[in-house]
């Protein structure tokens, strides 16, 4: 078991901006306000696909942003509302906030879903802001910027493919031939002191996970050598690569090799020899694997097994191995290990933030900075083209209590007030 791990950023949808216009009828002299809504920000939704294995795709692209919704029109025509992202992951994927540490979400089954950055509403247009004694608003409101979030995906990932075979038989190469593992490659035994793990793509809709587990021995069963640690890395893989060096250029008969490791297999798990073990005979690229290659299908294949002939060092017949070692993989049942309980199913979410009215006045160099979240958004949604949109924004923030908090800070009458950008000069009425 390994974790595949990812950090992505991810935000909802911008809301649509409201429409500033007005009914121009015939036979209408002065119509009144008739700016429709904006409409709402698609949400990220991260959901289960039971079909997915690794977070592969994540590491190529690192920004995803939910469609924004449509701009109001005139004659009171409201934006439409934005599709939502519909991000897939594999079950057993676990979301975790980058900038506070906690996990947002466990997604462990198919059907579970989670919407992890809401998109923004969209903006009201000038028919929303007429009132009795403000009867031709000259203002709309912008739409609402999309929730944004920066993420770590984990995902605890048990290998589908495992490789199997005596140290020094080209596993490590393999491995760092087919995949982006980098894995300490050495003419010694044993240069594989943990199992590496590496995400195979074939093609450009499959993938799966190979583990290059280090070297057995006989003995290994019982604790010789590397130990039996190793060999539970292979309990749950769905598919057994056995590799054998085909030149048998140490003095090692391949066949005998081949017998060894299985017996070592069959001592520590009988079931293991259950798995679809197929045979890579490396090292072709030698002459000496090349003369032994008839003798070692023949012996192998009359006992069903199949075999590959491959040099993991140039590439050769590594391709169809790999695509059989794929089929297996889908073909094959997942093997659950007997103690192994259910897990809990958690999916939390993002939780409503019940401090979003909650703002901060902070001087620095005598000027006075408004910061808080609502207030941010405020911001952003506010029209200040018109000076009635600016005079309207100015209320609200009156309404919430910006203007006594600066009172209470000690501002001044000229002094400079900073809004996320917005900057100007204080006056009490």
């Amino acid at each position: 078991m390994f974790v595949d791990e990812s950090i992505i950023e991810i935000k909802g949808g911008d809301g649509g901006d409201g429409m500033s216009s007005f009914r121009r009828e015939k036979f209408v002299a002065a119509g009144g306000p008739s700016g429709g809504d904006g409409g709402k920000g698609g949400d990220v939704i991260f959901t289960v696909d039971e079909g997915l294995n690794t977070l592969l795709d994540f590491r190529e692209r690192k920004f995803f942003e939910a469609p924004a919704g449509e701009n109001g029109k005139s004659k009171n025509m409201h934006g439409k509302d934005a599709e939502d992202l519909i991000i897939e992951v594999p079950p057993g994927t676990t979301i975790t906030d980058v900038e506070t540490g906690k996990v947002i979400a466990d997604l462990l089954e198919l059907g579970q879903e989670v919407i992890l950055a809401h998109g923004g509403r969209g903006g009201r247009g000038n028919a929303r802001f007429k009132t009795s004694t403000r009867q031709a608003p000259r203002f709309s409101e912008n739409g609402e910027p999309g929730e944004e979030r920066k993420i770590k995906l984990e995902l605890k990932v048990l290998a589908d493919v495992g490789l199997v075979g005596y140290p020094s038989v080209g596993k490590s190469t393999l491995i760092s031939k087919v995949s982006a593992a980098k894995p300490k490659i050495g003419a010694y035994h044993f240069t594989t002191l943990k199992p590496n793990l590496g995400v195979v793509k074939v093609g450009d809709y499959s993938s799966f996970v190979m583990a290059d587990i280090p070297g057995l021995i006989e003995g290994a069963h019982s604790g010789v050598g590397l130990g039996d640690d190793f060999l539970r890395h292979i309990e749950r893989t769905k598919v057994i690569i056995h590799v054998i060096d085909a030149s048998g250029i140490e003095g090692r008969d391949p066949l005998k090799d081949f017998e060894r490791i299985n017996l070592e297999l069959k001592k520590f798990n009988e079931k293991l020899l259950e798995r679809p073990q197929i045979v890579a005979a490396n090292k072709m690229d030698i002459s000496q694997g090349a003369q032994n290659i008839d003798k070692i299908k023949e012996e192998l294949e009359a006992k069903g097994y199949e075999v590959y002939p491959i040099s993991a060092v140039t590439g050769e017949g590594v391709e169809d191995l790999i695509r059989r070692a794929d089929t297996l993989v889908k073909e094959t049942p997942d093997f659950l290990l007997e103690e192994e309980s259910e897990e809990e199913v958690v999916i939390r979410g993002p939780q409503p933030d019940d401090e979003d009215d909650v703002f901060d006045i902070v001087e620095e160099n005598g000027v006075f900075k408004v910061v808080g979240k609502d207030i941010k958004r405020r911001v952003a949604m506010a029209d200040f083209t018109t000076d009635e949109g600016l005079y309207y924004f100015l209320k609200v923030l009156k309404k919430l209590g910006v203007n006594d908090a600066l009172r209470e800070a000690g501002i001044e009458e000229g002094s400079t007030v900073d809004i996320y950008g917005l900057e100007f000069e204080y006056y009490d009425e």
